[in-house]
């Protein structure tokens, strides 16, 4: 068994990441909290240029037809780079869902659509935990407002549902680069998919592993700018990176990130293969995701001190993007409950 990821998927990381460093530099995920669009459709048609956003889409519909153990990498390099459009809501969720629990007429329409880069398309799961879902009423949508399809669990039904038959409203989001919205759908016989209430759930885990994949991403960012700070960063006459303290801190924190990679890649290889403890280790990769990020958070924070917070200093970015999608899909807490509840149900 090999547990190492291929040739060709550490190749479509490395091209990802040089994309991101081009068309993603920090100064356009700061232009994403001054815009009403998180999305840079020149940036989203490159990228179904290059196969990014048709990366699971089907082969007959346009895609590479890959699945999500070739997916985990790409959406890593989405968090390094705080990428503002919702690829793991598009790529990760919507077209696996289309693809498994789509009518045939809904496939045909928007899967060519999609990999084309003519699509973008959000979920919105009544299940869906989030801390600040207590406060609206209903599960929190991602990037709603530029969304031209929403998948969307209603009544135990799916619906894939058109850009016009469903209404956004804005929602205060700690990530101004990552806009949430309430959304309320007209759905009807034409916008039902199959599969129901197990489509709803594989696409919850779904949704679950991609934003643990995208955490150990902005984790990993964190880390690696907190690095390089404390090696330019003089104190006493000699770089702060060099005090036991700081040592220690940074080698905890790579630690958690890199065991949460590897529970993140096993999560991915249990959707791919349709593994009988895919919830759990789905669970798994999120728990510890959430908690890598928490500790990336608060380290990176510390050894930057005070300027890491500031809008000047770019570490924000990426302080504030993790503390969102710690919460998004279910906290570390949340996720630990679900396990011990089907481990002693």
């Amino acid at each position: 068994m090999r547990f190492d990821y291929s040739d060709e998927q550490y190749q479509l990381r490395d091209v990802a990441r040089d994309f991101f460093a081009k068309e993603c530099p920090p100064a356009a995920v700061r232009a994403a909290w001054d815009h009403d669009t998180a999305r840079d459709s020149q940036r989203w048609r490159k990228m179904a240029e290059m196969g990014l956003v048709g990366l699971t889409v089907p082969t007959q519909y346009g895609g590479l037809g890959l699945h999500e153990v070739d997916l985990v990498l790409l959406l890593e390099e989405a968090g390094r780079a705080a990428l503002p459009e919702p690829l793991a809501e598009t790529t990760a969720i919507a077209v696996p869902t289309l693809v498994e629990a789509g009518t045939p007429v809904q496939r045909d329409e928007w899967l060519p659509r999609i990999a084309a880069g003519d699509a973008v398309a959000t979920v919105q799961l009544a299940g869906t935990p989030s801390a600040q879902a207590a406060v609206v009423g209903s599960a929190l949508v991602s990037a709603a407002h530029i969304a031209d399809l929403l998948l969307t669990e209603s009544g135990g039904e799916l619906h894939a549902v058109p850009a016009g038959r469903f209404e956004a409203v804005a929602q205060p989001s700690m990530d101004g680069a990552r806009r949430l919205f309430t959304v309320r759908a007209e759905t009807g016989d034409d916008t039902r998919m199959d599969g129901g209430v197990e489509a709803a759930g594989k696409a919850f885990d779904r949704g679950a592993w991609a934003t643990a994949a995208l955490l150990n991403g902005v984790a990993q960012r964190l880390l690696d700018m907190t690095v390089a700070y404390v090696q330019e960063r003089w104190q006493f006459g000699r770089p702060v990176g060099s005090f036991q303290a700081i040592k220690h801190k940074l080698a905890e924190t790579l630690l958690v990130v890199e065991t949460s990679k590897a529970a993140t890649a096993y999560a991915a290889y249990a959707l791919a293969s349709g593994r009988s403890d895919r919830a759990e280790a789905v669970s798994v990769a999120k728990a510890y995701a959430s908690d890598a990020a928490h500790k990336a958070n608060t380290e990176a924070l510390q050894c930057h001190g005070g300027i890491g917070f500031t809008w000047q200093h770019d570490l924000h970015l990426w302080l504030k993007r993790g503390k969102a999608l710690e919460q998004a899909y279910g906290s570390a807490t949340w996720h630990r409950a679900r396990i011990a509840e089907r481990l002693f149900a």
